[in-house]
């Protein structure tokens, strides 16, 4: 029978956890074997998935932090989409876990002689492997995947849909820096029109309980962002004096046609996060959820002062990676 993380924790001598733990329903199971985005998680399913990640987070504070709970797994990283973060989070923590790792590029397979990719997962299926991580520019391919095999399957990001375990990590940074997450207000900035990881957010933060805007140039706002209980502003300085947490986003010049703000220069004196900001405003976080460009967001001290998160952020991404490997792996006991 396979070891519960209650009882790996006890055997290496873990303490419990120092997180403020979720108190989940006496009824409640988790049942999910696939992460094809939160649209599809309860608000109980999102906290015990950060429940199991601040166990994950503790192991990353040891001398050697790893545990062997998914050693008899084979796991596939199928990434036809440039990553670094996300792509080294995802191998770091399947190899912490003691799992089999084989890692996909389009760019060096069978598809760049035409294969498709429903017969590229269906061969791969074929090798006997239990997981799939995948990243396709396409929105709805872990969807697809997920009809095409019996292998469990996790969102590394799709198109400008979702990104679940960017949001599952933002959500856990703010709950360990700022605290609950329920009446917390947020204010998401920049380009929201090609962000998956905002809508991923958006839809977590409010199961939360929290409050969340979004802010950014009006050619950047999608009318969808309405439609799922957030609030709209154009302007930077009532969002910064009102909000808990700022995260900033990326503008995504490479999925641009151009023409939706004058000039980057323009775009930073009216959207970018500056200390100006941070003195006029002493009580909110600032995140990213990377890369930055610096300069256009942030200033290059706003990011690497110590109202920034964003470096925990990434840590915190290996420790909620390894949480979401877990439950899916069907390893879901607390003991």
């Amino acid at each position: 029978m396979a070891k519960t993380l209650y009882m790996w924790f006890h055997e290496t001598g873990e303490q419990t956890m120092k997180a403020e733990a979720e108190v989940m329903p006496s009824d409640y199971s988790f049942k999910q074997t696939h992460l094809i985005g939160l649209a599809g998680y309860s608000a109980d399913d999102i906290r015990f998935v950060l429940q199991q990640a601040s166990y994950f987070r503790e192991v990353l504070n040891r001398p050697v932090p790893k545990l062997p709970t998914l050693r008899d797994k084979t796991i596939v990283n199928l990434f036809y989409e440039n990553s670094t973060r996300t792509r080294l989070s995802f191998e770091l923590a399947q190899k912490r876990m003691g799992a089999d790792v084989v890692n996909f590029s389009s760019s060096s397979s069978s598809v760049k002689k035409g294969e498709s990719l429903k017969d590229t997962i269906r061969n791969i299926e074929s090798m006997k492997i239990d997981m799939v991580v995948v990243r396709h520019e396409s929105p709805g391919v872990p969807q697809f995947l997920r009809r095409c095999v019996n292998a469990s399957i996790i969102n590394a990001g799709d198109g400008a849909h979702e990104h679940p375990t960017q949001a599952l990590l933002d959500i856990f940074s703010m709950k360990q820096s700022v605290g609950n997450i329920k009446g917390l207000k947020v204010v998401i900035i920049g380009d929201i029109l090609h962000s998956r990881v905002v809508r991923s957010n958006i839809i977590g933060l409010i199961k939360l309980g929290a409050e969340v805007v979004v802010c950014g140039p009006k050619t950047m706002i999608p009318l969808f962002v309405q439609e799922m209980g957030v609030r709209v502003s154009h302007n930077l300085e009532e969002c910064l004096a009102w909000c808990n947490v700022a995260m900033a986003l990326r503008i995504q010049l490479e999925r641009q046609q151009g023409g939706l703000f004058p000039s980057l220069r323009e775009y930073h004196e009216t959207f970018g996060i500056t200390m100006k900001h941070l003195e006029r405003y002493p009580d909110f976080t600032v995140m990213h959820p990377g890369p930055i460009n610096r300069g256009v967001e942030l200033d290059n001290d706003v990011a690497d002062s110590d109202r920034a998160i964003i470096l925990d952020q990434v840590t915190n991404g290996l420790a909620v990676r390894m949480a979401v490997l877990y439950l899916l792996s069907g390893r879901r006991d607390l003991g």
